[in-house]
């Protein structure tokens, strides 16, 4: 697992590179998708870069990624591990050059994030975690920093709930509302992508309740690192842990705490 975490950091660089190299471009070739989503030159060519590095490492375990090609459920349902892909995470995020988009790679074993590696490449910022060896923080090739959750949003009177402003549901404001009900005071902060789960690993955020559509290669790899974190994903309503690998895609409605 290690050995893997290690070259899945060096491929994730390397997607970064890629990425960058368009972000500094004019034009980034912008298609739509079937689904209303953007789709830029450097999606692609990040995915190029991921899933030759994915098969080169391990030949034997498949690859789901946002960018690839439909995989029916029919051929993923007797998968125990795979590579969980989201080459450029925030496309919004990146046409906007706002810097808040990234590069997405996790395991998956048995329907759980076992290793999960989050690169930003504007500012340098890695994040990366592997089941039993706990979640690590990185910035501009510094000294690695140790992620450990903190006290439970619950239990503490000033609350920091993480969202990001573009996906800011009803149902959102409803849970804040709520919190001030409670008697909590709340700090609203805003990110993109899956900077929002890795906020809630290191602490800068206290809590970040999905309550709209998200995709599993969404979350996958940050999902890993907010565990080893010691914080939890939850579906929200059931408080049971979001699992990966699911016939439909499309995650369910979640709080990570």
């Amino acid at each position: 697992m290690t050995e893997w975490r290690d070259a899945i950091i060096d491929i994730a660089h390397q997607a970064g590179d890629a990425i960058m190299a368009v972000y500094r471009r004019d034009d980034f070739d912008i298609e739509t998708k079937g689904d209303n989503s953007p789709l830029t030159a450097a999606d692609l060519a990040a995915n190029r870069v991921i899933v030759d590095g994915l098969r080169a490492l391990t030949p034997d375990i498949p690859i789901l990624s946002e960018e690839g090609k439909e995989i029916a459920w029919d051929a993923r349902r007797g998968w125990t591990r795979f590579w969980l892909v989201d080459p450029l995470d925030g496309t919004r995020e990146f046409i906007k050059r706002n810097g808040e988009f990234t590069v997405n790679i996790a395991l998956v074993r048995d329907g759980v994030p076992v290793l999960g590696v989050v690169y930003q490449p504007v500012g340098d910022h890695l994040y990366w975690a592997s089941k039993g060896t706990g979640a690590w923080k990185s910035s501009e090739g510094g000294e690695p920093v140790h992620l450990e959750g903190g006290p439970h949003y619950l239990e503490k009177p000033e609350v920091t709930v993480v969202a990001s402003r573009s996906h800011l549901t009803d149902d959102v404001r409803d849970f804040i509302a709520d919190l001030e009900a409670n008697g909590k005071t709340v700090e609203f902060l805003s990110a993109g992508s899956s900077l929002k789960l890795c906020l809630v690993a290191e602490g800068s955020a206290d809590v970040y309740p999905r309550l709209g559509p998200t995709m599993e290669w969404d979350t996958g790899a940050a999902h890993a690192i907010a565990l080893e974190a010691g914080r939890q994903v939850l579906e929200h309503g059931t408080g049971t842990a979001l699992r990966y690998n699911k016939e439909n895609l499309l995650n369910p409605y979640f709080i990570v705490e």
